[in-house]
């Protein structure tokens, strides 16, 4: 998406078979948790010639959450944290895209868990184009970003014995994103 790609200019479904939106959390002060959302869907608008008129929207399933433990995520579904019976989806909408290198952009959007908006800066990276064996011109985006859950009113936590705390207030996001040209 550096600028000169005007071929790729055009709006985009994200195809979730070959997508990801994921997170990382400390637990117990000692591990990484990893989990992922496996419902979701979004769009984009990609201007190849000005990436700052790029934008895009994601809408994800709460109730979808997979961090490969049952108990866990029931636990992660309730008023605790995500709250998904009062607040089944958690959305991103772009509001600024900024080119900071050859392949690499800021955007910027509000994000909202748990009905609560706040506004959220991702680091991308351009990692490709290609048509797929079926004839759909595909582009691939990775981001990353860390943010405090309690920004967002999930504040759960447990003390442990030795000091510190059950889970961590800080996560990172972790989107990996393979989207299809719309015809």
């Amino acid at each position: 998406m550096t600028t000169g790609y005007s071929e790729l200019t055009g709006d985009y479904t994200i195809d979730p078979a070959h997508s990801r939106m994921g997170f990382v959390a400390r637990h117990a002060m000692v591990a990484k948790v990893r989990g992922s959302f496996d419902d979701f869907e979004g769009t984009l608008h990609i201007d190849g010639e000005h990436p700052e008129n790029s934008y895009g929207r994601v809408t994800i399933q709460a109730k979808s959450i997979d961090t490969r433990n049952d108990q866990r995520d029931e636990h992660l579904r309730s008023n605790d944290f995500l709250d998904m019976a009062n607040n089944p989806e958690i959305t991103f909408v772009s509001t600024s895209v900024e080119q900071t290198g050859e392949n690499t952009f800021k955007v910027t959007g509000d994000l909202t868990i748990r009905g609560v908006t706040k506004p959220v800066t991702m680091d991308f990276e351009f990692t490709g184009s290609a048509v797929d064996p079926y004839g759909n011109v595909r582009i691939g985006l990775e981001g990353t970003t860390v943010l405090n859950r309690k920004d967002w009113g999930v504040s759960w936590n447990a003390a442990l014995e030795g000091g510190g705390v059950l889970v961590s207030e800080k996560i990172t996001l972790e989107i990996e994103v393979s989207a299809i040209k719309n015809a």
